[in-house]
Parts: C-alpha cells; sequence; structure tokens
C-alpha cells in the first residue's frame, strides 16, 4: 500500500504543471458539483420551484394597492361631484326653484365646469345623474348646462344594476362591472360604473335618483396583465355577486374561476398562494382583499408551466456552470505556463522598491506572459521616474506663481492706499470735491478689485452705484436727477458682485449723455417679486427700436462683441443666467425717444439664508 502511495505521490510530482492545474480543478469543482447534485436535486428543485412562486407572489401583491389606487381615484371624482353646490342644493335641500332657474344658475355652470374637469385625461369617462323628475322639474334636463348630465330615471330601468337596486332593501353604492351596465351606457358613457343611490325631495316628496360614475375596464385589465410574467397565469377581480369584474385573460379566469365564498374563506385562512386542484390540474392560488369595495383579487398559477419555468431556471443553472468550467479550465491553462522562475526574478526587483527608486531590468529575451511583463514593469520604472521630476518641477513652478501672485496684490492695495492718503490731503487742505473724488475713487477700486467672493449683497452694490454716480457728477457735472427707491428687506439679499454698475453706466452713456433736456432722470428700485430680487433701472433717455434692443443680449453678433459696445451689459447677463440658469438674468424694456427700463432678475437669497445659494 505504502509503495503504491509513493508511485502515486512520485507520478503526480512529475505531471506537467497545466495537467496539476486540471487535476486540482476537476477535484476541486466538478465532484463537489456532481456530489451536491445527486445528494440535493430535490430539495434544489423544491426550492427552485418555491422562489418561482415568491416572485409571482410578490408581483401579484404589488397589483392590489394599484387597483386599490384606481379606485380610490373614482371614489374622489365621485366625493368632488357630490360637494359641488348644485349637487348639494339639488339632492341634500327641499328644491324651491323652477327648472328653468336651477339650470341656468351660477352653480349650475360651475357644476358642468367641474364634471368636464374630472373626465378630461382621467379614468373616469362620463357621469350621468337619472332622477324619477316631478312634473315641474322634467324639463330641467333640457338645458345645455344640465342636458349631458341628468336623465330621466326611465333610462336606467331595464339595466341588471337598477334591478338589484329595486331588490335591495337597503341600498348602498356599488361598483357594476361591465354586464350590470346597459347596451346605451357601455356604448356612450363606459364599461364600468361606481352607481350611488340619492333622493330629490321636492314640495316635501322624496324622488328617486342615482348618481352613476362612468369609466373603462380597460385600465383595471391592464394592471392585472401587466403584473403577471408566467406562462398560462391568470389573475381577475371578483364581487360579491360573484361576478367577475375584470380580468387579464377572459378565457382562462372561465376555466380556473372560483366561486366568492370559496375565495373569501381562502382569504381568511391563509396570506400566502395556496395549493388547489381545478378540473384535475394543480394550481397555486393568491387571494388580495380591494378596500373600499366587495372584491376579491385572485391569481392563478398552474402547476404545468410553474414547472416548465423551473425545469428552465435550472438548466440555465446547469448550463452557466458548465460555461464557468470551460473558463476555468482554459484559466488554469494559462496559469501553468505563467508559472517560471523568471516571475520570481520580477518579484524580487519590485521588492527592491522598499529600499528605493525602482530600477529596470535587462530586457527580456523571450517575450511570452513573462517577458511583456517584464517589458511592463520597465516601462512603468520610466514614467515613474519622469512623474517624479514632473511632481518636482510642478512644486517649483507652483511656488514661483504663488510669490508671483502675492507680488500682484501689492499693486492694487498701493492703488487704492495712495487714493486714500489723496483724499486726506484734499481734505486737509479744504478741498472737499477733491476728497470726496479720490475717496470714491478708492472705495471703487477696492470693492472691484476685491475678487475673493464672487457674490456681495444688495447694500454693498448700491454703495458702489453711489461712488460711481458722484464720479461721473464730478467728471460731467451734476445734470441728471438720481431716484434711489430700494427696499429696506432686500438690502442684505445676495447678487453676484458688479452686476448694477454696468447697467446704470449703459443708461447714463447711451441714453442721457447726449439727450437735450432738462429733466433727466434715472430711478434705481429694488423689490421682492415672487421670492425673486427684482432690480430696475429705469431712464428717460434718448430710448431705442425693437431691433437694437433685441441685439443688446445677443452674444452671437460678433461684430459688437468686437467693438465692446454695452459689452457690460452681455457680461452681466451672461453671468446671471450661467450662476442661476436662464429664466435669470436681463430683460430690456425701451421706446425710442422716451427711455429704457433694465430689470435684473436673481434668486432672493439673503445672507442670513446663505447657505440656501447652493441649491439655487
Amino acid at each position: 500500500m505504502r509503495a503504491f502511495w509513493r508511485r502515486f505521490k512520485n507520478g503526480y510530482l512529475n505531471l506537467s504543471l497545466q495537467t496539476k492545474f486540471t487535476i486540482a480543478l476537476i477535484s476541486i469543482v466538478v465532484l463537489p458539483a456532481f456530489l451536491t447534485v445527486f445528494l440535493f436535486y430535490g430539495r434544489l428543485y423544491n426550492m427552485v420551484v418555491s422562489n418561482t412562486i415568491r416572485q409571482e407572489q410578490d408581483a401579484s401583491a404589488k397589483t392590489a394597492p394599484l387597483i386599490e389606487r384606481t379606485m380610490d381615484t373614482i371614489l374622489a371624482t365621485t366625493r368632488n361631484i357630490t360637494g359641488q353646490n348644485f349637487f348639494q342644493e339639488l339632492f341634500y335641500m327641499p328644491v324651491s326653484d323652477s327648472s328653468e332657474k336651477l339650470a341656468t344658475s351660477n352653480h349650475a355652470i360651475d357644476f358642468k365646469n367641474a364634471v368636464q374637469r374630472l373626465t378630461t385625461d382621467s379614468i373616469v369617462t362620463d357621469v350621468r345623474i337619472y332622477v324619477d323628475f316631478p312634473d315641474d322639474l322634467k324639463a330641467l334636463n333640457a338645458y345645455p348646462n344640465t342636458e349631458d348630465l341628468l336623465a330621466p330615471l326611465s333610462q336606467a330601468k331595464g339595466t341588471y344594476w337598477y334591478g338589484i337596486f329595486q331588490g335591495n332593501r337597503e341600498p348602498q353604492e356599488m361598483f357594476c362591472p361591465s354586464f350590470y351596465l346597459g347596451s346605451q351606457e357601455k356604448q356612450n358613457y363606459g364599461d364600468m360604473a361606481y352607481i350611488c343611490p340619492l333622493s330629490l325631495y321636492y314640495h316635501s316628496t322624496a324622488y328617486k335618483a342615482y348618481l352613476a360614475v362612468y369609466f373603462s375596464d380597460d385600465k383595471l385589465n391592464n394592471i392585472l396583465s401587466d403584473n403577471l410574467s408566467l406562462e398560462g397565469s391568470v389573475s381577475y377581480i371578483v364581487n360579491e355577486r360573484d361576478a367577475i369584474v375584470a380580468t387579464s385573460d377572459q378565457s382562462l379566469s372561465g376555466i380556473y374561476r372560483l366561486d366568492y365564498d370559496t375565495i373569501k374563506d381562502s382569504f381568511m385562512s391563509s396570506n400566502n398562494f395556496i395549493e388547489r386542484n381545478i378540473l384535475d390540474t394543480k394550481v397555486y392560488a393568491g387571494f388580495y382583499s380591494i378596500s373600499n369595495t366587495d372584491w376579491f383579487m385572485v391569481t392563478i398559477l398552474p402547476a404545468p408551466p410553474l414547472i416548465h419555468e423551473s425545469n428552465h431556471l435550472m438548466l440555465q443553472i446547469a448550463l452557466l456552470y458548465a460555461g464557468f468550467l470551460v473558463l476555468a479550465l482554459i484559466f488554469a491553462n494559462i496559469l501553468a505556463h505563467s508559472i517560471t522562475g523568471r516571475l520570481s526574478s520580477v518579484i524580487r526587483q519590485m521588492q527592491t522598491v522598499r529600499h528605493g527608486p525602482p530600477t529596470p531590468m535587462e530586457s527580456p529575451e523571450a517575450h511570452d506572459e513573462i517577458g511583456d511583463l517584464i517589458d511592463t514593469y520597465n516601462y512603468m520604472t520610466r514614467k515613474m521616474d519622469e512623474l517624479m521630476k514632473k511632481q518636482a518641477k510642478s512644486a517649483e513652478d507652483l511656488r514661483i506663481a504663488e510669490f508671483n501672485s502675492l507680488q500682484a496684490q501689492i499693486n492694487p492695495h498701493f492703488l487704492y492706499n495712495t487714493l486714500d492718503t489723496m483724499s486726506g490731503i484734499a481734505n486737509a487742505q479744504n478741498c472737499p470735491m477733491v476728497s470726496g473724488m479720490c475717496h470714491s475713487l478708492s472705495a471703487i477700486f477696492r470693492y472691484s478689485l476685491n475678487m475673493t467672493d464672487e457674490l456681495s449683497t444688495v447694500q454693498n452694490e448700491m454703495a458702489h452705484v453711489r461712488n460711481y454716480l458722484y464720479v461721473m457728477d464730478v467728471r460731467n457735472g451734476s445734470t441728471i436727477a438720481y431716484d434711489y427707491q430700494i427696499d429696506s428687506d432686500t438690502l442684505a439679499d445676495q447678487m453676484p458682485r458688479i452686476c448694477i454698475q454696468p447697467v446704470v453706466e449703459n443708461a447714463l452713456t447711451h441714453g442721457l449723455r447726449n439727450v437735450r433736456r432738462k429733466d433727466k432722470k434715472l430711478l434705481i428700485r429694488s423689490e421682492h417679486v415672487n421670492e425673486n430680487l427684482v432690480i430696475t433701472v429705469q431712464d428717460n433717455g434718448a430710448g431705442m427700436d425693437a431691433e437694437s434692443m433685441n441685439r443688446l443680449l445677443d452674444q452671437n453678433d460678433m461684430k459688437r462683441v468686437e467693438s465692446g459696445i454695452s459689452i457690460g451689459i452681455l457680461n452681466v447677463n451672461a453671468r446671471l443666467k450661467r450662476l442661476f440658469g436662464e429664466k435669470y438674468g436681463l430683460h430690456i424694456e425701451s421706446t425710442a425717444g422716451e427711455g429704457t427700463t433694465v430689470t435684473i432678475t436673481v434668486p432672493a437669497v439673503s445672507t442670513e439664508n446663505s447657505g440656501d445659494m447652493e441649491n439655487v
């Protein structure tokens, strides 16, 4: 025995590496798999069947809420109709007015409009009110506002649902399947209906009436069909009168039909699919109660298609396993060829990285997988060396850029600090105009050159505009009357920097400069409109025609962009749309010879809630 074991061991050790991997793979993968299938096939098959049933059960469980929501829509429509003033006056108050007065009232008009709205693009297809009219009110359904809504009760007589209400001592609301309705109803109004009994009180006498809300059974049939994936299965709805209300398949629902009492008992005894025998066929049946109705939804899964589905799934699992096995065999062959001594030399060379930068190996003589690995390693070492050099150069470039940035900041600070000094000297020499101009210029430079924050406030923007207008008045003389109507609630609102001043500059330069009139006016107003901050700049200057006004915000007008005409207006509009979206920005209204109004619209976000600006 020992000699046999020794010969077996020596023979195994002398096998090629590829053969060893193949034997190991067969031993580890194939043999346990066959053993598992042999011992647990029955359990595995039952698990697959149970999983298939569970999937169908989950799909059916999602169908019932969809049907309930559809019925809730019908009930909500009914509540909306019965809540109308005309309906309340007609059925819940003693009627004393004439038919003409009732039919031509505003409430009747509102009632007709409400019904039209509720039946447009809705599951509800039509609404009718059948009334046993007294003689004085028989003309009520002949008026335009009521002729399509009110109908004599005689039109309902002979229908199955009317007979049910006549034979029921305590009539209640009822969902009616298709065969409950008359042929005229199904042809003109809808395939199904929700009927409510009513009473009309006229001169102390009660007259019978019924509200019928019609809808199509296609919605219910489609819901039942869309939630079935197993071939040969069926879902249908049964009411307490043992009538099929809707079905995914008319013929299959007739074959696998269960009576209402059996369904009710089965529903009370189990919350899952139960096994039954129908026409010598084993099926799995699930039951769901539809709220606000007397309906039960039944889902039938026949065993033969279920078994076929399970067999198909088992076959897919076997094929998938076979595919993985083939891939594993191929991978084992590749691995066998890749394990060589050269692999160890590559590993040793790579380990030198722990003690210093990587060094390349000698070019390989053989260009197989290991040869490619050596080439790749050599390429990697060269790239790492290049990256290390680039990193060192980038660090040096960054240091120089930071130095230049700090140096560039000195000049602006020197400029407006010098202006502040000149303002102080002019003030000391009793030159208030020079002092004020230096102070305003300093503030303008300080505000314009400070680009740390892209956003500012309305208060800061208006201070910048006032400094600009002061400088312009000193340069050109004060010939323009300024009117500031700034809502105090908007002062803390955020907006991009330097948005108002370019608009004001455009109004002065192109609107008021060359106008010969004594009453030149410039109005700047800020307010909140529909949760937006709206700033208006209005002048009574030259104005412009419609073509010039449309070109003013046209970014595709390259001649105007290159010439620099009103480029500030264009930039402000582009910045606002980039920050907040297309519905924000500038809007221009102008009349030639009368003036121009420019409106700036941005989201109203206060500095107290500036965190919300990220969501704008």
